[in-house]
């Protein structure tokens, strides 16, 4: 990309659009459970045409288990909570009631997630027609696409709009997110080259990154994350 936050900026400009006068609070719930949703979608989608095509170490396989998921430390998402399913009702006045059934549907299939997914979205004080527009932008993003990492274009995604809400809220909006020059600062003053990194005030998992990106930068090795 020539710019290294050019698509971060077309989807804030194209979200913030849409937001007409829902305040940023709320709104970010909305726009980052879709973010979420879209990338645990994109990442069983492409585990799922792998194990579909039953093809070397997936002869065999069947793409609706979910054990194969799990193998892989991917997140099984129920047909009726795949993003094209989703999509494809964009239009309809009970999408909001479509996404809300289909984040409970993942945390009933994926424990780690319980109580964490928002349900909002089948809210009457939404405004439908927009949630469906915003669907189909948060559509463009493509967490599988060829020469990106999926967690590193979630993590810009993200990062790039926890900023954007910040400054949207003023004030109150340092109480949910740290700029990452801060927190990049903070790892390499830990310089976590062994052990475990804990972060007790775990928000948006800035410091978690930042911690992986020091120790690939350094030669060193990270465990697995579902995330």
């Amino acid at each position: 990309m020539p710019n290294k936050n050019e698509m971060e900026r077309t989807l804030w400009a194209a979200a913030d659009k849409l937001r007409s006068n829902m305040d940023a609070a709320e709104y970010k719930h909305v726009v980052l459970g879709l973010i979420f949703l879209k990338y645990v979608s994109d990442a069983f989608n492409d585990l799922y045409e792998k194990l579909n095509s039953g093809e070397g170490e997936f002869e065999g396989a069947d793409p609706e288990d979910k054990d194969e998921y799990l193998a892989h430390n991917i997140f099984f998402v129920p047909v009726k909570a795949r993003w094209q399913y989703l999509q494809d009702r964009a239009k309809q006045p009970e999408i909001g009631k479509f996404i809300d059934n289909a984040m409970d549907s993942i945390e009933k299939i994926n424990p780690s997630l319980k109580g964490v997914l928002p349900k909002i979205y089948a809210d009457p004080e939404l405004n439908k027609q927009r949630l469906g527009e915003l669907i189909d932008l948060i559509g463009t993003i493509g967490f599988n696409q060829s020469g990106h990492k999926a967690k590193d274009l979630l993590g810009r995604v993200y990062e790039y709009f926890l900023g954007q809400f910040a400054d949207a809220e003023g004030k109150k909006g340092g109480q949910f997110y740290t700029p990452a020059c801060i927190v990049k600062l903070l790892v390499e003053m830990l310089e976590p080259y062994k052990g475990r990194v804990y972060d007790g005030c775990c928000g948006a998992g800035g410091m978690f990154v930042q911690s992986e990106k020091f120790i690939e930068e350094h030669g060193g090795r990270t465990g697995l994350s579902q995330i």
